[in-house]
């Protein structure tokens, strides 16, 4: 993964770091593949977002036929529903995320 510094960011695979703009929030991205030929397309996203993932966990599902993946996510509002927007607009696809509530899920502090 190339990183790159512009005016005090750090891009990885073309996602800012920067958080000065907006607070940092915690997050469960919950997505579900029922087009298995789309796998790589969403590896290819949650690739390229690899900077505001914690982690990940794909279950495949063979009795219905689809894969389940759950990627916990520390970004901010605008980064995660970008993510999710180039998720969603994969054809068999379906993607929702959810955040911790504020007390617990946005840092009180800015992220740099």
């Amino acid at each position: 993964m190339v990183e790159q510094r512009q005016a005090g960011a750090v891009c990885f695979g073309g996602v800012s770091m920067d958080h000065r703009s907006g607070r940092s929030r915690l997050g469960v991205v919950a997505i579900v593949v029922e087009d298995l030929g789309m796998s790589d397309r969403v590896n290819s996203v949650l690739h390229d977002y690899a900077g505001i993932i914690l982690g990940r966990m794909g279950i495949p599902y063979r009795d219905r036929g689809v894969s389940v993946i759950s990627v916990i996510v520390d970004g901010t509002e605008e980064e995660i529903s970008a993510m999710t927007g180039r998720i969603g607009r994969i054809p068999g696809v379906s993607v929702k995320a959810a955040y911790a509530k504020a007390a617990g899920g946005v840092l009180g502090r800015d992220v740099v």
